[in-house]
């Protein structure tokens, strides 16, 4: 009877988009997969015709705008996905900067649907369910979110997630941390046991935990005495905050500082203390070259042209699409040779290398302990069915099997080594 109606519902929706005079666009399944089956396929966007390319509208919805290092990624990847298939921003591409994480985000999503995008993106967590709602109100346009978790469990055809394996970048900034450390201690300007890093962290999600503890996985693969402290802002853009978290943590003993957080706060407090750091999103090299590593990044024009070009093609879009470092958008930006440690380059090649075959995992179980034990299994919460109920096994073969089972991150272990000063 689902799938009788299921079609009923798809022959009305043909003929609707055919009385409009246009072609209605494949929709995938809206029955829940559990787990779901990443995608991280790219997309030849040299196999778009001119006539394909003129069907297609897209609108952004950004968090903020371009002072926040994260927005401004994305923005940067919006703009060089578009542009790059001779779309015109303001007449082919729409942008709308700081849209809450509330009902402003349907709002705008609603009036993109108006101005005729028939894709829309949106780049915060917090943005999910409004663009949940839009899906639903507007089965006609495809809703594609960064960071969600819900596009698989949520059973809305035209909703979908995309995130990256941001956490294999972090290790890579990891070991440049690492080999810095290495060589503080070897210069004596600290002794192993004062190897201790400092990570200003937005919120105690997932998507913070995963990333700060795999930079600690790297740090500690090369640095093994490393030890972290972490200190939370509760938002993901505060300046202020953002230094007053870095001021902390050096008061704490910490030598050297990261962040997942979206402001230049920490950075240049580093800078004007001499703390070297490695920073998220983009280059700080220009304004703290004293001090600034290196950064890892997602590059997200990949998961832009996919979307895009899929829409174009008429074809249909899966649940979750998620980048890594062999598919490009997973990166590290602008190591600066003149602060890190001398080799570093040729290790972190060594290194990448090692992450992209698969002989090195990120969450390796043997190379942690929680609460002195290994870790040999863990229900991690995939599906997010807004209970936080653990539903998914995502230990086995010897690692945690991170953004596997749905695009977004789900690692949210306290593993021994990190200890979190405040929340």
């Amino acid at each position: 009877m689902k799938k009788i109606i299921a079609l009923l519902l798809a022959l009305v929706m043909v003929v609707a988009l055919a009385a409009c005079g246009k072609t209605a666009e494949p929709q995938a399944t809206a029955e829940p997969t559990f787990p779901f089956d990443n995608d991280s396929t790219p997309f030849d966007t040299s196999t778009l015709t001119t006539d394909e390319v003129a069907k297609i509208k897209v609108g952004f919805i950004f968090l903020h705008d371009e002072t926040s290092t994260y927005d401004l990624n994305f923005m940067t990847a919006a703009r060089e996905a578009c542009t790059g298939l001779g779309m015109v921003e303001g007449e082919d591409f729409l942008i709308k900067t700081n849209i809450p994480e509330g009902q402003e985000c349907y709002d705008a999503a609603a009036e993109l649907v108006d101005a005729g995008c028939n894709i829309i993106f949106a780049d915060s967590f917090g943005h999910e369910s409004y663009m949940i709602q839009a899906a639903k109100e507007f089965p006609e346009v495809q809703f594609c979110h960064a960071t969600g978790t819900q596009a698989h469990s949520a059973g809305v055809a035209n909703y979908h997630n995309a995130f990256a394996t941001i956490f294999e970048g972090r290790y890579l900034g990891g070991v440049v941390a690492g080999m810095k450390l290495n060589e503080m201690i070897a210069n004596g300007e600290i002794s192993a046991e004062e190897a201790k890093i400092g990570y200003v962290g937005a919120y105690p999600y997932a998507e913070v935990k995963s990333g700060y503890t795999s930079f600690f996985l790297g740090a500690r693969s090369v640095c093994p005495s490393a030890t972290m402290e972490v200190t939370f802002t509760n938002s993901w853009y505060d300046p202020t905050l953002e230094k007053e978290g870095a001021i902390k943590l050096i008061n704490n003993g910490c030598v050297l500082i990261s962040e997942h957080a979206d402001s230049m706060g920490a950075p240049t407090e580093c800078e004007s203390k001499g703390i070297p750091f490695v920073f998220y999103n983009g280059s700080a090299k220009a304004d703290c070259p004293n001090t600034y590593l290196v950064a890892s990044r997602i590059n997200w024009v990949a998961f832009l042209q996919v979307m895009i070009g899929r829409v174009a093609k008429g074809e249909v879009l899966n649940g979750d699409w998620t980048g890594n470092l062999a598919n490009g958008a997973v990166e590290l930006v602008d190591l600066n040779e003149a602060v890190a440690a001398e080799g570093t380059a040729a290790k972190v090649e060594e290194v990448k290398a090692a992450l992209v075959n698969g002989s090195v995992k990120v969450f390796d179980t043997s190379t942690f302990t929680v609460g002195g034990e290994t870790l040999t299994s863990y229900l991690a919460d995939v599906n997010d069915l807004g209970t936080f109920t653990p539903d998914t096994e995502v230990v086995s073969d010897g690692y945690f099997h991170e953004s596997e089972y749905r695009s977004a991150p789900y690692f949210d272990v306290d593993i021994d080594g990190i200890t979190i000063i405040d929340k």
